[in-house]
């Protein structure tokens, strides 16, 4: 069933890059919609929504680390079991990593949490980060292991304040600012609840630049089409006048025009400018289920 996929291509173009190889997901490829695989040098990741028979994934193991010179571990995550579980399929067993996007590091682990500390779909973003945060005041919510900050500093910004709900994500947010040789006295790390710290994060601002990558459900927490109007509305407490706003939606449910609607409503001094396009391994079979990456202005 998979053996048509080749990976030749990571011979010649970036392998020492992470990236995505195949991104089943998008329901682009008719029979593979339950496999992703990524490349983390030195490891091949091979992530499965349902269940995959054993002899298949051990040829396909067998078939990463023929192709790609420099993989020395195969894995499989297994988001279709309790507490998404991995497997050693061949190779050693390696379980944290840095790796290397565009000349930034980020540490990756792998097997602590379900995720291993950076979305690959988001590397456009990082990347429109990166150019654009030059001398701005940087705000960026659901900052997980704040990649995104790591983006705006390596592109000069002034300052960036980073909040998510978990201590430990920030916490592995310090380790890549450390790894990447940046100043740390140029950014906050605030380990709280943004729904209940409105006027910790208005303390901060204004800013120039607002980042929102929230997650779509995260139980107790976050309910993103109730919530994200809720941070809409506030944005005039935060922003500065045509400052720039990166709001990200990642959910199969919700298409881009739910958060268009939803600025509209909640903030009207908002422009829309531009969507960012995924990386093109990302292929959806149906246009606006990935991720939707919108540029917004805000004019006072």
């Amino acid at each position: 069933m998979l053996e048509w996929i080749d990976f030749s291509h990571s011979m010649h173009e970036g392998r020492g890059q992470c990236r995505r190889l195949f991104h089943g997901r998008g329901h682009a490829y008719p029979g593979l919609e339950h496999i992703n695989i990524d490349w983390l040098p030195p490891v091949a990741l091979i992530t499965l929504y349902r269940e995959e028979e054993e002899t298949t994934l051990r040829e396909l193991a067998a078939t990463l680390l023929a192709q790609l010179p420099d993989c020395r571990s195969v894995q499989a995550q297994y988001r279709c079991r309790p507490r998404a579980p991995y497997e050693l399929l061949g190779g050693e067993s390696i379980t944290e990593l840095v790796v290397d996007e565009a000349g930034l590091q980020y540490r990756l682990r792998l097997g602590e949490t379900q995720n291993s500390g950076l979305f690959l779909d988001m590397r456009n973003g990082r990347d429109w980060v990166r150019r654009h945060a030059a001398g701005k005041s940087v705000l960026n919510l659901f900052a997980y292991t704040c990649a995104f900050s790591v983006a705006a500093l390596a592109g000069g910004a002034e300052r960036v304040v980073n909040i998510d709900v978990s201590k430990a994500a920030l916490s592995r947010g310090r380790e890549n600012h450390r790894l990447n040789g940046q100043d740390l006295g140029r950014v906050v790390f605030e380990g709280v609840d943004i729904f209940k710290s409105f006027s910790r994060l208005r303390k901060h601002g204004p800013y120039e630049l607002l980042i929102c990558d929230p997650p779509s459900l995260q139980k107790g927490s976050v309910n993103i089409r109730r919530d994200y109007p809720k941070l809409l509305r506030r944005l005039p407490e935060w922003m500065s006048p045509a400052g720039q706003l990166l709001l990200c939606l990642n959910s199969p449910d919700l298409d881009e025009q739910f958060l268009l609607d939803a600025v509209t409503e909640e903030c009207p001094h908002c422009r829309f400018v531009e969507r960012l396009p995924n990386p093109e391994v990302f292929k959806e079979a149906v246009p606006g289920r990935g991720l939707k990456v919108l540029l917004f202005e805000y004019e006072e």
